[in-house]
């Protein structure tokens, strides 16, 4: 025998729950999936991004009459093997000694400004002391001046200490930066707790000893991305380079530059070969620490 429960008179039958509505467009974590306009735009940008390099590479296989070509050449010729030898033989821009030369300032400018900016911007927003904030704003005012307003000024320090002409001219002018102490200052404050550096100081450890062992590992993420930039900034520095230096004693960019010295012609080939093998170091530079930076910007922990 069955019996039948039937709801109290005056009450309406409780309605099913409607099952979850999946989000249009959305994933797991709510973010809108990538529609195929999407990705047509992003292989647009990836295109137009990597064609100059392309055609650079292109014009540097074949003779300089290709990069007047129309339409133009899309793929390698045969000459880059000869173009090459040709450009290190070339006894006019040194180009074997400007690929030293920016190689050396390139990586003592990217340690020193890592250095000594991480330790301005340990100070500024960690360390109690009067003119902190005065301190602070001078660092981003120096920001908004352009570096060509101090080349006078700079060239004739140059001068009064003899380095005119010397790699060391390059260096010292811009081993900290304006930037790089923002930068490290701003991260400092988010990442780095107050409880953190009063604990430390109450196992005894100095100020120096603080930056070295608590301050360095937090900051970490943000110096290989300050780092990474301070290098390819200062390889493709070319201004202050050019103003400074002598054809005898040159960066990448200013034996590039002494190729197109000719009055008659312009060897585009020769030109070209040089500024593919300038941009491949840091092309290199990229594809080895391209992943790890990505990762260092996007770490948010404290070891």
């Amino acid at each position: 025998m069955t019996t039948t429960l039937t709801p109290p008179k005056g009450t309406a039958p409780a309605a099913p729950q409607p099952a979850e509505k999946k989000r249009k467009n959305k994933g797991s974590t709510g973010v809108p999936e990538a529609t195929p306009l999407t990705y047509i735009g992003l292989s647009l940008t990836v295109l137009l991004s990597f064609f100059p390099l392309w055609w650079m590479f292109v014009v540097a296989t074949r003779d300089s009459a290709a990069a007047s070509a129309r339409p133009p050449y899309m793929w390698p010729g045969g000459n880059f093997l000869d173009n090459l030898e040709r450009l290190f033989a070339n006894t006019s821009a040194n180009f074997t000694l400007g690929l030293i030369n920016s190689a050396v300032s390139a990586t003592v400018l990217a340690l020193s400004v890592v250095f000594f900016s991480s330790l301005a911007g340990f100070a500024l927003a960690k360390l109690r002391f009067k003119g902190r904030n005065a301190a602070a704003v001078g660092v981003v005012l120096t920001m908004a001046v352009p570096v060509q307003m101090g080349i006078i000024p700079l060239l004739m320090l140059m001068e009064w200490f003899g380095w005119r002409g010397q790699i060391i001219a390059i260096i010292v002018p811009f081993m900290v930066s304006g930037f790089g102490v923002f930068m490290m200052r701003q991260y400092c404050v988010q990442a780095i707790p107050d409880e953190l550096l009063e604990a430390a100081r109450m196992d005894g450890c100095s100020t120096f000893r603080i930056y070295w062992s608590v301050v360095l590992p937090a900051l970490r993420p943000a110096m290989v991305v300050l780092g990474l930039l301070t290098f390819m900034t200062q390889w493709n520095e070319f201004t202050w380079a050019l103003a400074v230096l002598t054809p005898a004693n040159p960066t990448v960019q200013i034996a590039i530059n002494q190729l197109n010295q000719s009055a008659y012609s312009r060897d585009f080939a020769l030109m070209f070969t040089g500024s593919v093998v300038a941009t491949l170091p840091l092309l290199i530079l990229f594809f080895v620490l391209g992943r790890q930076l990505i990762g260092r910007i996007m770490e948010g922990a404290i070891k």
